[in-house]
C-alpha cells in the first residue's frame, strides 16, 4: 500500500471534515464491499484449489478409493471426503 498526501489528493473542505476527527496519522480507507476480491483471487490460490478439487470428483466418479486418492494428492481421508461429498466449491 502506498501512502499519498490528503492534501494531493482531496477536497479542502473534505480535508478540513477529517481533520476534524484526526489530524497527522495515518488513515486506512478501506475499498467499496463491492470491489473486494476474495481469497486467492490475486495468487491464483483459488483456481488452483477449485481445479484439484474438481480433479478429486473426477478420480471418485471413475472409481478410485478414497484412500488411492488421498495418497495420490498426499490429503487426509477426511479431506477426501470433504470435496467429495460436500458441495461447497472455492
Amino acid at each position: 500500500m502506498k501512502y499519498v498526501n490528503a492534501d494531493l489528493i482531496l477536497p479542502q473542505q473534505l480535508l478540513q471534515e477529517v481533520q476534524k476527527y484526526m489530524q497527522g496519522g495515518m488513515l486506512y480507507i478501506p475499498k467499496p464491499e463491492g470491489q473486494r476480491k476474495k481469497w486467492g483471487e490475486n495468487s491464483g490460490g483459488r483456481t488452483y484449489l477449485s481445479d484439484r478439487n474438481q480433479s478429486i470428483r473426477e478420480h471418485y466418479a471413475r472409481g478410485l478409493s478414497v484412500t488411492e486418492i488421498a495418497e495420490q494428492f498426499y490429503l487426509s481421508g477426511d479431506s477426501i471426503k470433504k470435496i467429495v461429498y460436500g458441495s461447497k466449491q472455492i
